[in-house]
Order: structure tokens, then C-alpha cells, then sequence
């Protein structure tokens, strides 16, 4: 008994029924590397003023925890700096992913209509196979456009973040080296005051 014939039919019936998923995974493809690139350019509008939303606010967390008391305010500083850091990196895995699977469903969906073209070939089905391949090629093209635009986006967006987490790692420094001396000054008027009493 053959049953390669079985087999066969039953992988076509698969990729074929994967098509709409993978058209569908391209479009939201396309609209999420759209808001990735809307906000990329508001980014890229600060930084040319020289402001970065990213590192105020991480300037802003520093003073708060400042104001506070805490006899542990290096490692709360410490905590807070990994914090800041990998919250940094998840925004360039965002554009990472696009990168990755941009091309990736544009293979699928380039050899998934390519099967159904060579099928309507042999069927002399001219018009769908003419659809099927103009839908083929079309799918490669969109997920090469959006890996593309990701990683340029990613290319500049990683140098952002260096230099975010370098300023970071500064900030955090000075604010315990004035922490540090802070603390030494209320130490030597404490030891002034033991020795006038």
C-alpha cells in the first residue's frame, strides 16, 4: 500500500490552509512596523534636541529614591540601573522581531502561492496561476520592506541605547557618590556633637 500519494496531498492541504495566516501575520507585520516607525521619529526628533524621555525619567526615579530614606540606596540604585537596562533592550527586541520574522513569512508566503500556481498550471487553470504568483511575489516584497525598515530602525536604536545605559550608569554613580558624602557629613556632625557633650 502507497501511501506517500496520502502523505502528499495531506502537506498541501497544510500549507495551503497556512497561506491566510501568514497574509495575515504580514499585514500586522506592516501596521506594527508602522507605529514602531511613528514613534522612532519622535524619538529621533528628541534626541536632535537633545532630550531623551528615556533618561529623564530614569533621572527622575534616581531623585526619588534620594528623597527617601534607605540604608541599602546602593543596591535600590543597582536594582534600579538592571531595571532600566533590560527595559532598554525589550524596546530593541521589538524591532528585533520584525527582523526576524519579516523575511520569514515572506518565504512562506512566496512558496505557498508558488505550490498553488504549479498546481493550477497543470490543472491549464492560466488565471489563478497568474494570481497565485503575483500574490507570491508580492508577500516576498513586503516582508523584505519591513525586515529592512526594522533593521535600520535597529541599527540607530542600538546606539541610542548604549549611550542611554553609559549616561545611566554615570547618573547612577553621581547620585551615590553624593549620597556617600552626604552621609559622611552627617557622620562627622554626629561626632562633632559627641565631642562637645
Amino acid at each position: 500500500m502507497n501511501i506517500l500519494p496520502g502523505l502528499e496531498t495531506f502537506l498541501y492541504v497544510l500549507s495551503s490552509a497556512l497561506f491566510f495566516p501568514v497574509v495575515a501575520g504580514l499585514v500586522l507585520l506592516t501596521f506594527w512596523i508602522l507605529i514602531l516607525l511613528g514613534g522612532f521619529l519622535q524619538e529621533w526628533v528628541e534626541r536632535r534636541r537633545g532630550e531623551s524621555s528615556v533618561l529623564a525619567a530614569y533621572k527622575d526615579t534616581l531623585k526619588h529614591e534620594l528623597a527617601s530614606p534607605d540604608n541599602n540606596i546602593d543596591i535600590t540604585f543597582e536594582r534600579l540601573l538592571q531595571v532600566a537596562e533590560l527595559d532598554a533592550i525589550k524596546s530593541l527586541d521589538r524591532i528585533r522581531f520584525v527582523i526576524r520574522t519579516g523575511p520569514a513569512l515572506g518565504l512562506m508566503g512566496t512558496l505557498i502561492p508558488m505550490g498553488i500556481a504549479l498546481s493550477a498550471l497543470a490543472k491549464g487553470d492560466m488565471p489563478r496561476m497568474a494570481s497565485s504568483m503575483v500574490t507570491a511575489f508580492t508577500t516576498t516584497v513586503v516582508g523584505l520592506a519591513v525586515s529592512v525598515a526594522a533593521y535600520l530602525m535597529a541599527l540607530v536604536k542600538e546606539k541610542w541605547v548604549r549611550a542611554d545605559i553609559r549616561e545611566m550608569e554615570y547618573h547612577t554613580e553621581l547620585a551615590l557618590r553624593s549620597q556617600g558624602r552626604h552621609r559622611g557629613g552627617v557622620k562627622n556632625e554626629e561626632a562633632g556633637d559627641d565631642e562637645i557633650s
